[in-house]
This record gives C-alpha cells, structure tokens and sequence, in this order.
C-alpha cells in the first residue's frame, strides 16, 4: 500500500532524514521518500498490515512537527517548533 501525504513544515535534508528514520521505525513500514519542494511524502507498507497504517503515519509526523497541510495541527506554535528540533537532530544524524 501507498500513502502520499502533503505536509507543513518540511525544510531541508535534516528534515527529510528525521521523517525517513522515524517513519521507518513503524511495523509494517518498507519505504519512505520525501519530496522538499513539493512538500510530500510517500511511504510504502507491506499490503497486510493494520488498517490504522495512515493514522500512525500521520500521528508520527505530527510529532516530529510535519502534520498533514490543511489540519488543525498545521498551525500550531508548538508543532511548529518540534519541526526545528527534528530538523536540527536530522542534521546532526547525517544519514541523508
């Protein structure tokens, strides 16, 4: 199964390597790719895996400060700030 998702916040590489990592620590989870430009990220599941996939997907992702655009969340200080700190401890890893 493929989810595409368009999200706030998404900035640099940093970004995209902490979304990469965390998204991939997810069961069921096989790929993630992020588009920066496009503010866009698709990710690949195993096709037996929960139906709640999408909402764990989201969830996550609004924890590390990405939520999807057009939500309640997408506007919020403290989502927003939780973005700089996922992008700064992406930058730090350095695995992208």
């Amino acid at each position: 199964m493929e989810y595409k998702l368009k999200v706030d916040n998404i900035k640099c590489s940093g970004c995209t390597n902490t979304i990469i990592t965390k998204l991939r620590e997810i069961d069921g989870v096989k790929d993630v790719h992020v588009n920066i430009v496009d503010k866009e990220v698709n990710v690949t599941t195993d096709s037996e895996i929960h139906a709640d996939t999408r909402q764990l997907i989201t969830k996550k992702l609004t924890k590390l400060g990405y939520p999807e655009i057009g939500t309640a969340d997408s506007d919020r200080l403290t989502v927003k700030a939780a973005s700089y700190v996922s992008c700064a401890l992406g930058k730090v890893s350095g695995k992208n």
